[in-house]
């Protein structure tokens, strides 16, 4: 049994596994430990992963990549759009507002939302894990970017869903890496807590967290982030320079040829690695567009100088860290560099300066984040055992509701989970309510959230309330911000009190300590003192229906999911077509080659003749008409070749196992003859008798078969040889009969004897 923690990156993803000895990264199709977060569509099928990443270059429109910066994104967003110039495939607005994916597929036009390509995806690392771990899995844990809404949140657990996976929790990508850091650690004292920064650069955003660690517990204290700095920015200065040095020196505009963008992207990526670890570094590229072969250089210096604007961002979410957080430099104990854009000198040395100690690389920068994940899976899951350790999250942003009358004040400034609250959380809401009314969940501060991004989270309608209106009555609504960060109401009383005998009451708008729940009224009037003597509490629970703006509904989702399981069938049926394609291919070319050398004496000059013409015949057809077939197309080539090849390929087999069984058979004779011996005089007459019979079968048989050649079917055939062994040897066990049965028990009791003997001398 394992569970699994995905990393799903901008660029490329992880899988990680936790098994009974520790937590591994499963390697792909490719023995890849990073899989290509690419989707590709071929004129008939997907091509997903690594697989899509090699066609990306010859099918770039139908090429889809960096689909987590879509999910949940609206089309007119400035930032959407500056990513949609990029991409080369077409995008369109949906009449929500939302992105709509087109591609050519099956000779036509096909329509998809991020959250169906994002599923596909999803549903290829599925499969990568279940062939590396040989049985089907569903829990999981996938990390996400602690900026993401609760809208993207949602739509990354429909994602996961139509993929056929169940998330025990998406964790955000700083707490995985934390828990992947501190849960190993034995060094923390108990005098205190130890403040660790984690910095992490990915290709397209920037998170830093600042994380209490005590023995076995670690607090997120902050999450910050820029969500439009990443390593592929620094890739973009790159390309944005040669771009003009090549329109300069060679007169050509790469950003007017998609292919020719995709393929400089792709080096000048290359070249920021090269400049981390050298000063300079050349870029050659042959026959970039119009026939033209280019070449560039360029100094460390220089690059750092193109990115000084990038580089200075990234001290902006690291002071903001520490402020939200309430610490100062002097108090972080390390700071942990991570993600695949963070191996740039010039991103250490500015982090230096912030925190004034130079950051480490203990994690592997690419990995911590997947198995942060699945270690979270694991001791989630009630089939693991893990020592015991607390990850206690926090809320990024702050989210309050609102009613029919208006904000809920709750002296918060209508806040009702601020920033940083620990998650899970609940709180519990009291409203004097008698009929249905509605609650609106907001984001209370719009600085807090990523540019262009709504406040709204969704409006949930609770009722129609069965109760009679009084001063007793209430409805009492627990809100939850679970330890998804997902928000919802997860249930709804009517309470109703009956007063019987007078006694002082206090006012109804109260906090419930107990529970540590905060329970509050919206009613603008308080209850009058009254008095009771017993008081009976009737419960009667409230239906509640939500409505997320912009989320899949469920008939949406049942939909997405029954188009991703048609999709995977028409792979599937391409990939058994391409399999018996090769094997037909194979078969042609292996028998082409034995025909004429291993199986040549067992086949007549025709035999050959028809064979070889048959052969080549299905060559042809297999580069020609048969080069795009089905897979009983194929299938029926294939036996048919089989029906004219498989009798000469018994002949040949048949030779050999004929001398096989003929020596069998002769054994068996001789065993019986020399077993003679220790019978009666007419079971040994009978036994013999029945062996020159067989004897003088096999003989005759044979004599036969030498007079025949090898190319025609053979008169004696190594299965009669077996059935005739079979036949002589029920006779003779007949013929001994109880014979058999009391020298076998004897040779036993003899044979323990002799164990005991040598027992006892021993």
């Amino acid at each position: 049994m394992s569970v699994v923690g995905f990393d799903i990156g901008n660029e490329n993803c992880v899988i990680a596994v936790s098994r009974q000895r520790g937590i591994d990264v499963v390697l792909n199709e490719e023995s890849q430990r990073e899989t290509p977060a690419v989707i590709c569509f071929g004129e008939k099928q997907r091509f997903l992963g690594s697989a899509g990443a090699a066609s990306a270059t010859m099918n770039p429109r139908s090429t889809i990549s960096q689909v987590k910066r879509l999910i949940g994104r609206n089309f007119s967003e400035p930032d959407v759009q500056k990513d949609l110039k990029i991409f080369p495939f077409k995008t369109s607005e949906a009449l929500d507002g939302s992105i709509l994916v087109h591609v050519k597929y099956l000779g036509e036009t096909h329509t998809f939302t991020p959250v169906q390509i994002m599923a596909m995806l999803l549903a290829h690392l599925k499969d990568v894990a279940e062939k590396n771990l040989g049985a089907p899995f569903s829990d999981c844990v996938i990390g996400i970017p602690s900026y993401f809404t609760d809208l993207q949140r949602r739509l990354y657990w429909n994602a996961a869903a139509i993929a056929g996976l169940k998330p025990l929790r998406l964790m955000h990508d700083c707490t995985a890496t934390a828990l992947s850091y501190g849960i190993y650690k034995t060094d923390f004292s108990n005098t205190g807590p130890i403040y660790v920064a984690f910095v992490d650069i990915g290709h397209c955003d920037t998170q830093v967290s600042i994380v209490s660690f005590e023995p076995g517990h670690m607090r997120i204290m902050s999450h910050t982030y820029d969500r439009d700095l990443g390593g592929r920015d620094f890739d973009d200065v790159l390309f944005s320079h040669f771009v003009a040095e090549f329109k300069k020196n060679y007169d050509i505009d790469v950003n007017s040829n998609v292919k020719a963008s995709i393929r400089l992207r792709a080096a000048c990526e290359k070249l920021k690695k090269v400049l981390s670890a050298n000063l300079e570094a050349p870029l050659n590229i042959e026959c970039l567009m119009d026939e033209k072969d280019v070449k560039g250089f360029i100094k460390r210096e220089e690059f750092e100088k193109l990115a000084s604007s990038l580089l200075e961002r990234i001290c902006i979410p690291c002071t903001r860290a520490l402020a939200d957080a309430g610490l100062g430099v002097e108090k972080i104990h390390s700071v942990e560099l991570v993600g695949s854009g963070s191996r740039i000198p010039a991103i250490t040395r500015l982090l230096t300066s912030v925190f004034k100690k130079e950051p480490s690389r203990k994690l592997n920068a690419s990995e911590c984040v997947a198995r942060g994940c699945a270690l979270q899976c694991a001791m989630l899951s009630p089939v693991f055992r893990v020592r015991e350790y607390e990850v206690q999250d926090s809320s990024p942003f702050s989210i309050g509701f609102s009613s029919d009358a208006g904000p809920i004040s709750l002296g918060l400034n209508n806040v009702l989970f601020p920033k940083g609250q620990h998650i899970p959380s609940t709180k519990v809401l009291s409203f004097q309510r008698n009929s249905l009314f509605h609650l609106e969940a907001v984001y209370t501060n719009l600085d807090e959230l990523p540019p262009g991004m709504s406040s709204k989270i969704g409006c949930f309608t609770i009722g129609p309330v069965q109760g009679s209106s009084n001063s007793n009555s209430r409805v009492k609504v627990r809100v939850q911000l679970n330890m998804n960060g997902i928000v919802n109401v997860e249930s709804t009383t009517f309470v109703e009190d009956n007063v019987d005998e007078q006694i002082p009451r206090r006012d109804a708008a109260h906090s419930n300590t107990e529970k540590m729940e905060t329970e509050f009224v919206d009613s603008s009037h308080s209850e009058s003192d009254v008095s009771r003597k017993a008081r009976s509490t009737r419960r009667i629970d409230i239906p509640v229906s939500e409505h997320i703006y912009g989320g899949m509904t469920k008939a949406e989702l049942s939909e997405a999911q029954e188009r991703e399981l048609q999709l995977a069938q028409q792979d599937k049926n391409m990939e058994q077509a391409k399999n018996k394609k090769n094997a037909l291919e194979s078969y042609v070319y292996e028998m082409r080659n034995k025909l004429f050398n291993t199986y040549r004496s067992f086949a007549s000059d025709q035999e050959r003749e028809g064979i070889s013409s048959s052969l080549q015949q299905t060559e042809e057809w297999l580069y020609e008409d048969g080069d795009d077939e089905t897979e009983s197309a194929y299938s029926s080539k294939l036996d048919d070749l089989k029906k004219l090849v498989d009798p000469i390929i018994n002949r040949y087999e048949d030779e050999e196992a004929r001398a096989q069984a003929k020596a069998h058979l002769l054994k068996r004779i001789s065993d019986y003859r020399n077993s003679g011996d220790s019978l009666s005089p007419q079971a040994r007459a009978l036994i013999l008798e029945e062996c020159d019979r067989a004897e003088q079968w096999l003989t005759e048989k044979n004599q036969q078969q030498e007079l025949l050649p090898k190319n025609t079917d053979p008169l004696l055939w190594s299965s009669e040889i077996r059935t005739r062994e079979e036949d002589f040897d029920k006779t003779c066990q007949r013929i001994l009969g109880p014979v058999s049965s009391h020298t076998h028990s004897g040779d036993s009791k003899e044979t323990n004897h002799h164990n005991s003997s040598d027992n006892h001398h021993s």
